[in-house]
């Protein structure tokens, strides 16, 4: 019984739980027939589901009904155990045809019970002879019945766990697939609003007009380019934004179509939160924006974003060598929108004029550190 629990309670499959006490029955008593019955309430029988020593056709088809009328139903809705030293003289029984096909003549029948509800089923032993059990063998098989039930228990609790990890693995697959599939949705939308907006870019407007549909164009592709990179990354809540800065970068020229301004790009790879970097990247389309616009009335010039991480901080610069920047009470240039998304992230935005303008956005991460990237 030892070495059955130490076996059972390792292995995880009840088959093969149930294979090895049939075994081992046999084995400890030196008999030829022994076979474990699971109950189905559904039809009200017992299935002989493991066994040892029977032809083909038992294990897995022979079925009892769960009454009186057999020494294993009888054990069933008794709960007591069962000794028959002569099935030949015991009239009360309606045995299966299997039993005078392997000669069997007495048995023994103890419950499999369980920690609550319907037991599990009979643990039953067969002998061709008569009179070969005595009261230590029912001993024996009640105790062995209760490790078995026990284990029986405990692989079932095990089943019920993986089908719960398994049926959770399928919700997270199917978030996953709905997410990504929300994520081409609202890309696709906003690079179809994108185009719209430079197509307006290109009409018959006004100054003003054509600069207020510019500056809305320069915000949605920053939001279109996060959820470019999303589609990468799959479910990532951080994305490499240093990648990401680099394709902005790449983009904004064609959106204000200006070839005597050159905009550069040094940016170091690093993983960044995505609300961080959705943020930052609103930043960047604002400030390069602002330069494109006002920085060169000559029409000539350059502009260069640098983004640099240290132990603890985001530093990122938008520099330019135009005509230096005026601050004014107007939030028209988006230094404003600017100015409250640095709040937001708990940031410092500086200002310096060396040969034009240069602004310096400083994030501190002391609580959630970014990570860098493979360069």
């Amino acid at each position: 019984m030892g070495e059955f629990g130490t076996f059972a309670f390792r292995e995880t499959t009840l088959q093969a739980i149930l294979n090895e006490a049939a075994r081992v029955c046999a084995e400890y008593l030196e008999i030829s027939f022994t076979k474990i019955c699971r109950y189905d309430a559904a039809n009200n029988d017992l299935r002989v589901v493991a066994g040892h020593g029977w032809r083909r056709g038992v294990v897995g088809y022979a079925i009892s009904v769960a009454d009186e009328t057999s020494p294993q139903g009888r054990a069933f809705t008794t709960g007591e155990p069962q000794i028959c030293s002569n099935i030949e003289e015991a009239n009360t029984y309606n045995l299966p045809s299997f039993y005078p096909e392997h000669g069997i003549l007495s048995t023994v029948d103890v419950l499999v019970a369980a920690k609550s509800g319907r037991p599990f089923g009979v643990l039953e032993v067969d002998s061709p002879s008569v009179d070969a059990f005595s009261q230590h063998d029912i001993d024996f098989l009640t105790g062995f019945a209760n490790i078995l039930a026990e284990a029986v228990a405990t692989s079932e609790r095990a089943e019920a766990l993986r089908q719960t990890i398994v049926h959770m693995e399928q919700l997270v697959e199917d978030k996953e697939t709905l997410s990504q599939e929300l994520q081409h949705r609202v890309r696709n939308s906003l690079h179809l609003v994108y185009g719209l907006l430079t197509s307006e870019v290109s009409a018959e407007h006004d100054e003003r007009s054509i600069g207020a549909f510019r500056a809305i164009a320069a915000r949605v592709m920053g939001l279109a380019h996060v959820f470019d990179h999303l589609l990468g990354v799959g479910m990532s809540r951080v994305i490499d934004f240093g990648e990401y800065v680099a394709a902005l970068c790449r983009n904004l020229p064609d959106l204000h179509q200006d070839a005597h301004v050159v905009l550069k790009c040094e940016a170091e790879p690093l993983r960044l939160q995505l609300d961080k970097a959705t943020a930052l990247g609103v930043i960047i389309t604002e400030l390069v924006s602002n330069a494109y616009l006002h920085a060169f009335p000559s029409g000539v010039g350059e502009i260069l974003v640098t983004l640099r991480l240290t132990s603890d901080q985001v530093v990122l610069t938008v520099g330019d060598n135009g005509v230096g920047f005026k601050e004014t009470e107007t939030t028209r240039r988006g230094i404003g929108l600017v100015k409250r998304l640095v709040k937001q992230l708990d940031g410092t935005l500086s200002h310096g004029a060396d040969g034009g303008s240069r602004w310096t956005v400083v994030i501190a991460m002391a609580d959630d550190p970014p990570l860098r990237a493979a360069a």
